[in-house]
């Protein structure tokens, strides 16, 4: 099963962290954000990836295609016309990645229904790229596997804007910074998809998933959400920007499985 990321927006809401990257770009401590999702999708064993790419595409690629210089000990035989040796290749894992571009003005709607052709009609997963969480894949996957219907979204509390303040007698006995709220659900991404979803899309750049699509699969009763209550961030802003880095030099990012 491949999972299909969407890598192109322009990301304008968190320009001031970076306006030289594509938002899936902007790292998360030594690696970007998009990387960190495709790891937690490659801890549960789904390792080819179709990244819908966009708004400076190019730079989404030039990582890929250079991942192995990046991420390895190289020696160079100057004498041998440049020969160059890997060490430690084990390390790099064992991913297939199509990078498509699905054009610099398309809606989340149309990158999706641009890349059909690499799906080969089969069930696929899909989401954002540019948040991450905890969310268990396999009881995704089965929840979805149980219903019989053409898509699942996953539903998450989305974090606060504030602090929150717990107090027992005027005094103040815990603190949390940008705690996930009690507050309703919205849509955290990491969907399951049947093919039949792309009857429901439209090649033409206004496209956009979350309007039409997904509110005439909910109107068919073919929309089914998998409640996840766990850790779920989006990268929107500087602020989540910050904190989310901050919790990957805490050493223990609670979104973070496996040893990568």
């Amino acid at each position: 099963m491949k999972v299909v990321i969407l890598c192109g927006g322009k990301g304008t809401r968190i320009r001031d962290v970076s306006e030289i990257l594509p938002k899936p770009m902007i790292p998360i401590g030594p690696k970007p954000i998009v990387e960190h999702i495709m790891e937690i999708y490659g801890s549960y064993g789904f390792d080819e990836f179709v990244l819908c790419l966009g708004y400076k595409g190019w730079k989404i690629k030039e990582y890929f295609l250079n991942y192995r210089f990046q991420t390895s000990d190289i020696a160079v035989d100057l004498g041998n016309s440049g020969k160059i040796e890997y060490a430690d290749e084990d390390h790099l894992p064992p991913w297939r990645i199509t990078l498509a571009e699905t054009g610099l003005e398309a809606m989340t709607g149309a990158r999706v229904a641009r890349i059909k052709k690499y799906v080969e009609g089969q069930r696929f997963m899909l989401t954002y790229g540019d948040g991450v969480g905890n969310v268990d894949i396999e009881a995704l996957l089965r929840f979805h596997e149980s219903h019989g219907k053409l898509a699942t979204v996953t539903s998450v509390r989305p974090p606060s804007r504030f602090g929150e303040i717990v107090i027992e007698n005027d005094m103040v006995v815990d603190f949390q910074e940008k705690p996930q709220t009690g507050a309703g659900l919205i849509n955290g991404g990491f969907f399951v998809c049947e093919p039949g979803v792309f009857d429901y899309l439209s090649t033409e750049d206004d496209c956009i998933l979350e309007r039409r699509p997904l509110q005439e699969l909910a109107q068919d009763r073919q929309l089914m959400s998998y409640v996840h209550d766990g850790f779920w961030m989006p990268m929107d802003t500087l602020r989540e920007y910050n904190l989310l880095n901050e919790m990957w030099d805490k050493g223990d990012p609670p979104w973070k499985r496996g040893d990568r």
